[in-house]
């Protein structure tokens, strides 16, 4: 019996190798401290890199290169010392047009980022960066809720013919006002059947009829997880756009959000990452120019309207009652519009939206309908030598166009000044506005040096751990242990480059994981190698011993290592953060190590012995 294996089994395990060393080396060559400048209105140009190049000559800032990569500006530093300097002198030097903020950019060569090889993503607990503590406004999140019924009681009582002289809301619920005690029974008895949510009682006061209703307790409980629910969809989607890399951001008790940002060194940039929102409102519009400059004159805007800013500065007039919201809108994508050929944003809206916006516009067709942008800005900024945050609400008025049809699901938004404003306006409207206001009650952060004690340790351990198991496999199983060792080392190369590949984050649990994989990777070997040894015992060729040494122990170890997969997949699905991370490099330790413990060695095996067609032994120890 020869122990050989076909050719292309072994061209596919020298391609795999090579896969996993190409896709791991990117880890080798670390990140650079950089700078980031982005243009809010435009992309940056030749003319920015040429501002900011002379910017930092002047300072006699030193840099290793600088770059316009997908729009924005990359300044690469040799430390964070110029870096943090740079920031300074680069944010004095621009307007507030651009955005400047610190980053930590791949140092990986041209012709890996060509290949789509990008180093793996490592945790807060490696790579540094800032945790936060968000505590939601409960309150504020009750008090949205009913202004929403405000308009829900006004339009359902207008379409049951129910008269009524006003609906207000304060901090114990909705109030409604009739003129008289059988019109408030009325409507009592409709609104209850339809608004099982709310609770109603009848007062009479000061010869007046009134309608108190307040939410169930069940309903209160629902509408403070849905606002936390809805929050922490709002923050991700807003983090992942933006590109902060593998954030954690997650509920903690009834009334918290944990979110982590691996890798932000801004920590006031990232504030404002997590405080600034977006929406829009769509309201109709009131008067003539004439009317809007005479309320701007005056100050005083008619009954049932509000003055608004136009983006040229104009004011105009726009009727209280909003039409639609931010909150039903269920997706953007930015364009251009077809005959124009101006930017343009497409706006999905749900069922709800869709038919109060065609409601609307059926009943004013040839009337103007104005797009109102709403964005809820946080800055910090320094007082008395602390840092405060500012909260502050921009309103202007984006686009104003008459109603040609009747409008429903899905329209466009135009008169965006570019293409750059139409995407961030389609980014932000698809991450949706806060639920609620959130306020940081906590914030820590990771610095760099710690990280990199935090790196250096794992490492270590992971490097004592494999030299030992290294020394002990090669004193006692000779060459075949120095076959196990080249599978280790490569067990090791591929647990990386697939990290790197799907993009996952490593944390010190997942170096855990990637230690105990170690121990598990050689355990493989072992079982192969004394069942070889059991077989040279009993009398067999050493051909026919590696054959059944490797037959009948591969059932063992598919055992042994789907139980401990199971295992894995389990803390992976019902864990959180840290449990993942370990989970994860657990479960792809386990797959390559079957490969490597299973086919490499053979195939070591087999071009160092199946060439022979008679062997007399085997340098597998113990056994002569």
């Amino acid at each position: 019996m020869i122990n050989r294996y076909p050719l292309w089994k072994y061209l596919l395990i020298l391609a795999v190798v090579l896969v996993g060393v190409v896709y791991a080396l990117p880890n080798l060559y670390g990140q650079d401290p950089a700078l980031q400048v982005s243009n809010r209105v435009d992309q940056v140009d030749a003319a920015d890199l040429a501002t900011v190049k002379s910017t930092l000559e002047e300072a006699g800032i030193e840099y290793r290169s600088i770059a316009i990569e997908e729009g924005r500006l990359l300044v690469r530093f040799g430390d964070t010392e110029a870096q943090l300097e740079a920031a300074d002198v680069v944010k004095d030097a621009l307007d507030n047009t651009y955005v400047t903020a610190l980053s930590l950019a791949p140092a990986t060569p041209g012709w890996l980022r060509s290949l789509n090889a990008k180093p793996m993503y490592l945790g807060l607990d490696l790579r540094g960066g800032v945790h936060f503590l968000l505590q939601v406004d409960m309150e504020a999140a009750v008090d949205q809720a009913y202004e929403r019924f405000v308009d829900e009681l006004r339009t359902f009582m207008r379409g049951e013919k129910i008269r009524y002289v006003g609906v207000t809301h304060d901090a114990d619920g909705l109030e409604v006002r009739f003129r008289d005690a059988e019109t408030r029974d009325k409507a009592e008895t409709m609104l209850s059947r339809q608004y099982e949510e709310l609770e109603f009682e009848s007062l009479d006061a000061d010869g007046k009829a009134y309608l108190r209703a307040r939410l169930t307790e069940d309903a209160l409980l629902a509408e403070r997880k849905a606002a936390v629910k809805q929050n922490i969809t709002t923050l991700r989607n807003r983090v992942n756009e933006l590109g902060v890399a593998e954030p954690v951001i997650q509920r903690q008790g009834d009334s918290r959000i944990v979110v982590q940002l691996p890798g932000v060194q801004d920590t006031a940039r990232a504030k404002e990452i997590l405080g600034a929102t977006a929406t829009l409102e769509f309201r109709l519009v009131h008067g003539s120019r004439a009317d809007w400059q005479e309320a701007e004159r005056t100050g005083h805007a008619p009954v049932g309207t509000r003055l608004y800013s136009q983006r040229n500065g104009e004011p105009v007039l726009l009727k209280r009652r909003v039409i639609v919201t931010g909150d039903q809108i269920t997706d953007a994508s930015s364009g251009i519009e077809q005959q124009s050929g101006t930017p343009a944003v497409f706006v999905t809206l749900n069922g709800e939206g869709a038919r109060r916006m065609s409601d609307v516009t059926s009943e004013n067709i040839g009337k103007p309908m104005a797009v109102v942008f709403i964005e809820n800005k946080v800055k910090t900024v320094e007082r008395d030598g602390k840092e405060e945050q500012v909260r502050r609400t921009v309103e202007e008025v984006i686009n104003i166009a008459t109603i040609r049809d009747q409008l429903s699901k899905r329209f466009q938004i135009s008169g965006l000044d570019n293409t750059r404003e139409a995407r961030d306006l389609a980014l932000l409207l698809r991450a949706g506005a806060l639920r609620a206001p959130v306020q940081i009650v906590e914030e820590r952060t990771v610095g760099p040096s710690l990280g990199q004690q935090n790196i250096n340790q794992g490492f270590m351990s992971v490097i004592i751990g494999f030299l030992l198991v290294l020394v002990f496999m090669a004193a006692y199983y000779r060459v075949f242990g120095l076959f196990a060792n080249a599978a280790l080392a490569l067990n090791l190369v591929m647990i990386v480059a697939v990290l790197s590949m799907i993009q996952a984050t490593l944390t010190l649990p997942g170096i855990a994981g990637i230690v105990l994989t170690v121990g598990m990777a050689v355990d493989a070997n072992v079982l192969i190698f004394e069942r070889i040894r059991e077989e040279l015992r009993n009398g067999n060729s050493p051909h026919a011993s590696i054959a059944s040494g490797y037959g009948k122990a591969v059932a063992t170890i598919a055992d042994a290592n789907i139980t401990t997969l199971i295992a894995a997949v389990v803390l992976f699905s019902f864990g959180t953060g840290p449990i993942k991370g370990f989970a994860v490099t657990l479960s792809i330790g386990i797959l390559t190590s079957m490969f490597t413990a299973i086919m490499l060695t053979r195939a070591l095996v087999n071009l160092s012995y199946g060439r022979k067609p008679r062997i007399h032994s085997l340098s597998i120890g113990g056994v002569k």
